[in-house]
């Protein structure tokens, strides 16, 4: 017996379900009861478990029924959907009735298209915000500021989709509250070319890009200084697109586009690091042990040599080795053993090799090492070594040129004038043991050099504008000539040479050369693989000039002989206050020389050279100067 409410509770819960539907509060008599057996067989309730209230007990459905009342639901359910049915009717028809106009007081990027039907507010877009539309856009990141062309960039107002967001039938109550309440500010619609949008961005972006500023650090009058570093910016184009789209026709002032910060290579933490490095260089001197001496460089010193470059981020200090090494040259005594170059000597007729020895030096990379080493440390002292240097040239590099034999050689006459003389003696001095490397060119202008009494010159005869007069060094033609045919029987390259005006009787006609300060030099280039070292002396009357080498070509020569032969003549210059009277030279002519130079036999240069002398004439003491210069 404990069960029998909760199965009661149950049992009159599943009547009442059936009074529901069949129409009776309580079983009819005789009815079968097998129901309420079964509900006894299959719900379990808990043990002392109390009676569960009704379904409808204490609902106002209470009122709806009873026993023997009949069923209000049907009625009260048909007059509800029935006022839905009104209702919704009513709003249906509300919406239809505004559909195609704009609620008042609506407004598109500040044009009023409220109370107008679709076709006059596209219209009224359409003039209001289409010039507009054409115009630049102002766009600007921080104080930089560009224009973005809106056709270019691919914007399009689309006055017709805009007005379509705000018309045509729609259930949503929104729309009506705001034919009833007043329209708001709304955006336009704007079609996008996106990949033309992108495009005009980044170009854009780029005019708009500030660059970050390195962090530097310098040296001041001996004091560090420092350049703060400072934060570049760029645009962001994938949102500067999107910014750009909504801002477009809505913004009145320039559309700021969105950026992010670019840090400098050198940022102000490697800046701060540096700058402290550059107090501690020329926080005092460092001394330098080198020989037997200890120079101090100062603070000053080490400041004029020290810079800060970039170098992963950071500003390191670089040491410049050449000066650090001057500075500690100037401040010792004979530190440094210059090395002796070797070089060529005759001896008994012969070259000689002399020199070659080596000399002392600082390495300024060792020295910079060194030096910057103990200025970035307390301890600010440091040694470093000498070392050796070689010559320029040395024995070994001498011998490997072959000077061993004469391999032309060419002598022509003096003349009875003795300064004349004097001039070819220095000239001489000047030219012997001039080495010509293999690759180089010999200039007689250079050689003699100077040409002033202060280089052992004297001044002795010239022609100059076909005039007999004297000059310092007068007579260095014929060094002229005889080292040219030194060098054209060399078979060497004829790089310059002049003839004379006028043919002189002690040089072979056609093959001879004249020389003038300024505007004609006497050279030839070395074309062997061979060094080439001149020899000249005077002696017996005459000049000289050898070439000791290794013999390389053979050369053949012959002329054309005297052709146009035009014999002098006397030339009155009576009267003329500075006239010289002049015995007369050689006779005028024309002359080819040929030069044939063979290597192992081939032909290898195939030459000639045309020249046209005056004839010398004779003068009897004016006609107006030619233009020649000449030097005899």
């Amino acid at each position: 017996m404990p069960y029998q409410p909760t199965v009661r509770a149950y049992e009159q819960r599943r009547v009442i379900g059936t009074a529901a539907v069949g129409g009776a509060g309580t079983a009819a008599a005789g009815a079968s009861t097998a129901p309420a057996t079964e509900a006894i067989q299959t719900v379990s309730a808990p043990t002392g478990g109390a009676v569960p209230p009704s379904g409808t007990a204490g609902t106002p459905l209470d009122g709806l029924q009873g026993d023997g009342a009949p069923s209000r639901w049907p009625k009260v359910l048909l007059g509800v959907a029935g006022g839905v049915v009104v209702l919704g009717g009513l709003y249906v028809g509300a919406q239809w009735f505004v559909a195609d106009s704009v609620p008042s007081g609506t407004t598109v990027a500040g044009v009023d298209i409220g109370g107008l039907d679709a076709g006059q507010a596209v219209s009224a877009l359409e003039s209001g915000l289409g010039p507009r539309a054409a115009e630049p856009v102002t766009v600007q990141a921080g104080e930089v500021s560009s224009t973005v062309d809106p056709a270019e960039a691919g914007l399009t107002l689309d006055a017709q989709a805009t007005v379509d967001e705000l018309t045509g039938f729609s259930l949503d109550p929104t729309r009506l509250v705001e034919h009833v309440a007043g329209g708001s500010e709304n955006p336009p619609v704007v079609d996008v070319d996106r990949a033309a949008l992108t495009s005009s961005v980044e170009s854009v972006a780029t005019s708009l890009a500030t660059e970050p500023v390195d962090g530097t650090v310098r040296f001041a009058d001996g004091e560090p200084a420092a350049t703060e570093a400072v934060d570049g910016t760029q645009v962001v184009v994938d949102a500067a697109d999107d910014v750009l789209v909504e801002s477009w026709l809505v913004t009145t002032g320039p559309i700021e586009l969105p950026t992010e910060p670019v840090p400098p290579a050198i940022d102000q933490a490697a800046t701060d690091e540096a700058y402290a490095e550059a107090e501690q260089i020329v926080s005092g001197p460092v001394t330098v042990a080198v020989g037997e001496q200890s120079p101090e460089l100062p603070a000053r010193v080490l400041a004029r040599s020290t810079s800060f470059v970039p170098a992963e981020g950071a500003l390191a200090a670089e040491f410049d080795g050449d000066r650090l090494t001057s500075a500690l040259i100037d401040r010792t005594d004979d530190l440094l053993r210059e090395p002796d170059d070797a070089r060529f000597e005759f001896s008994g007729g012969e070259p000689t090799i002399v020199g070659g020895e080596t000399g002392t030096t600082l390495d300024p990379e060792e020295v910079a090492t060194a030096v910057g080493e103990a200025a970035q440390s307390t301890e600010r002292e440091t040694s470093v070594e000498l070392v050796e240097e070689d010559p320029e040239d040395s024995v070994a590099s001498l011998e490997e040129l072959g000077v061993k034999e004469v391999v032309s050689e060419f002598s022509t006459p003096l003349t009875s004038e003795p300064i004349r003389t004097k001039n070819l003696v220095r000239g001489a001095e000047l030219v012997n043991e001039t080495l010509v490397k293999p690759g180089e060119t010999f200039s007689l202008i250079d050689t003699l050099s100077p040409i002033e009494t202060s280089n052992g010159f004297f001044a002795a005869g010239v022609v100059s504008n076909g005039v007999h007069v004297d000059a310092v060094g007068g007579g260095l033609s014929q060094m002229a000539t005889t080292t040219y045919n030194a060098g054209f029987f060399a078979g060497f390259d004829d790089v310059e040479h002049r003839q004379h005006s006028y043919w002189f009787s002690r040089y072979p006609a056609g093959r001879e050369a004249t020389i003038y300060v300024g505007a004609i030099d006497m050279k030839f280039k070395n074309d062997t693989p061979y060094g080439a070292l001149m020899q000249s002396y005077v002696s017996g009357g005459r000049l000289h000039v050898k070439i000791w080498s290794t013999k390389y070509y053979d050369v053949e020569e012959s002329d054309s002989g005297k052709q146009d032969v035009v014999p002098i003549k006397t030339v009155d210059k009576s009267g003329s206050p500075d006239c010289e009277p002049y015995s007369g030279g050689e006779a005028g002519f024309a002359i080819t020389v040929y030069r044939k130079v063979y290597l192992e036999g081939e032909l290898v240069k195939d030459e000639s050279n045309f020249w046209r002398y005056k004839p010398d004439d004779a003068v009897s003491c004016s006609k107006p100067k030619d233009d020649d210069e000449d030097e005899d």
